[in-house]
Order: structure tokens, then C-alpha cells, then sequence
């Protein structure tokens, strides 16, 4: 199999980065004594094993979820990492086992509250309150906008947390390494800081692509709802719609599977644009050791052994 035909991507983590290739999952996470930790393990998608997940829109929304999963895995590790290099630290404001679980399951629910009112109530109430709920298309086209814009805004507030601009710059090492590798290069830091940090088939051009397709799904829904049941109250239509997802989900994925086998199309310029803009926000430049870890993290991910051998503790 050659290097184009395998299509490597993951996410970043703290202070590290996830690759997923074909057949193995690898989480490089650098150490407070500078070592670098590797979890790898044997991956295959749900899709391989039953033929009716693999069809098209299907796979995509399986895809997603597979992804979900495996990211809050690797995110968990690289939190353990990061808890055991500041124990000390973590023992001077040591918490009870239940109010350290009371806590997050609070920030939980918190969390999970503020997404659904900025990028789903909120939208919608806002457009009702602007008696738009009688046009589906501008309806959903300023809810889409607003749900657009509240985004950019939480990923731009995010980004000005040190914590989370240092994620962002292991993600651009992410898809500076994934580009080198694309291109053949030497998996070296030299070569691979050459390379942009925005990358076409990143998860954020794919939220951006859920966003926009969203708007004109939702608007066929609502045309053929509103035409054998008339109009729907918010609360009503946003349960409808929330049960769209996979549909959208699913479609966005084939688009952005689409794209990137015609990345130099005129088309899919546009619609790959957004996506690449955002990356601005949610890329940094990263460091040469940055660099270091998300190469190790692909070459494990792909089983090409790592030269720094010397740096690299296996789990």
C-alpha cells in the first residue's frame, strides 16, 4: 500500500498527539524528564467487520463516534501522564474520592448545559424571537449563522488560555507531520516545519462542514414538516432536528472523504475554505520537540519503527 493511499490523521492531546493509521491506534505524550511515553494499540473499525456500517453516510456517523471514543481515550491517558508528572502538586490539594467525582460530574453537566444553550437553544429562541419561524429557510439560515458565530467565538475565548494554545500547537505538529508524510519527506523536524499547519481533512473543517450542511437539511425538514403539520414551536423542531445529527454527520463525512481525493478542485476550495480559515485559531506553530512527539506518535500508528529509540518508553 502506498503512502497516498493511506490516510493518517488524529488529534492533539496534553502535551501530545494521537494517530490513528490502518490497522493501530498511538498516543505520544512528552514527560516532565523529557522521555516520551507511547500507548499503541491494535485498532479495526466497526465498519470492516459488518458490511451495512460501511455503506455510504452510514460509515460516516459510525466513523464519528468510533473517533469520539478513541479521543476521550487518549485524551484520559495523556491526563494520567500529566496528573502523575505534578503528583506533587496534586497532593498538596488532595480531594476526596466522592467530592473529586461529585466535581466532575458537575463539570460535566455544566459543560454539557452551556453547549446545548449557546449552539442549540439559544439559536433557535433568538430566531423565534425575530418571528422568523415562518420562513425555514431564514429561519435556519440565521440560526445556522448564529450557531456559526458562537463557535468561533468559544474556539477564539478558548484559545487564549496557555493550557489550550499549547494543544493547539501539538495539533499543528499533528498536521505538519501527516503533510511531510503525505509528501514522502524525511519524518525529520527540519523538513517537516516546512509545511503548513492547516490541513483539508482536519475535524474542524468537518465541524465547519456539519455546520453548513445543517442549515440545508434542516430547511428541507422544516418545509416538508411545516407542510403536513404546519409550523413547529422551537422546542419541537430543536428535538427534530437534534435527531439529524447522524443524517449530517454522515453526509459531511462523505463530502469532506469527497474533497480530499480532489483537494485542487475549485469547489472544493470553497467549501474546504472555512474550515482552513478556523485553523488559524485552532492550529499554532509548534516547537521542534512538538514536532518530535507527533512524528513518533504516526510512525508507531503506521509500525515504521522511530529513530529516537533512546527517547521512547512503549506501554
Amino acid at each position: 500500500m502506498s503512502k497516498k493511499e493511506i490516510q493518517i490523521g488524529g488529534q492533539a492531546v496534553i502535551e501530545g498527539v494521537m494517530m490513528r493509521g490502518p490497522d493501530y491506534i498511538a498516543t505520544a505524550v512528552r514527560r516532565k524528564d523529557d522521555t516520551i511515553e507511547v500507548h499503541r494499540e491494535k485498532f479495526q473499525s466497526i465498519t470492516r467487520k459488518k458490511r451495512i456500517l460501511a455503506l455510504p453516510v452510514i460509515r460516516g456517523f459510525v466513523s464519528l463516534v468510533e473517533m469520539l471514543i478513541i479521543g476521550f481515550k487518549s485524551l484520559s491517558f495523556s491526563v494520567s501522564r500529566y496528573e502523575m508528572d505534578n503528583e506533587d502538586k496534586n497532593r498538596q490539594i488532595k480531594k476526596s474520592d466522592s467530592r473529586e467525582k461529585f466535581q466532575e460530574i458537575l463539570s460535566f453537566v455544566l459543560a454539557f448545559g452551556l453547549a446545548f444553550l449557546l449552539f442549540a437553544y439559544l439559536p433557535y429562541q433568538l430566531t423565534e424571537w425575530l418571528r422568523l419561524s415562518k420562513g425555514n429557510l431564514y429561519f435556519n439560515l440565521l440560526a445556522g449563522s448564529i450557531r456559526i458565530i458562537f463557535f468561533i467565538v468559544y474556539i477564539w475565548l478558548i484559545s487564549k488560555l496557555k493550557d489550550i494554545n499549547r494543544i493547539f500547537q501539538y495539533h499543528g505538529a499533528e498536521h505538519k507531520s501527516v503533510y511531510a508524510y503525505e509528501n514522502g519527506c524525511r519524518l525529520v523536524p527540519g523538513e517537516i516545519q516546512r509545511f503548513t499547519t492547516r490541513h483539508p481533512r482536519c475535524g474542524t473543517s468537518f465541524i465547519f462542514l456539519v455546520l453548513l450542511i445543517s442549515i440545508a437539511v434542516f430547511s428541507i425538514v422544516d418545509t416538508l414538516v411545516t407542510a403536513f403539520w404546519g409550523y413547529p414551536q422551537v422546542f419541537v423542531r430543536l428535538g427534530y432536528h437534534l435527531l439529524l445529527i447522524p443524517l449530517i454527520s454522515g453526509l459531511s463525512y462523505e463530502l469532506l472523504k469527497l474533497s480530499s481525493r480532489n483537494i485542487n478542485h475549485p469547489l472544493v476550495k470553497v467549501i474546504t475554505a472555512p474550515g482552513l480559515i478556523l485553523q488559524k485559531i485552532t492550529t499554532q506553530p509548534p516547537d521542534d520537540k512538538q514536532v518530535e512527539v507527533a512524528v513518533i506518535a504516526m510512525q508507531c500508528a503506521l509500525e515504521i519503527e522511530p529513530a529516537a529509540q533512546e527517547k521512547i518508553k512503549y506501554l
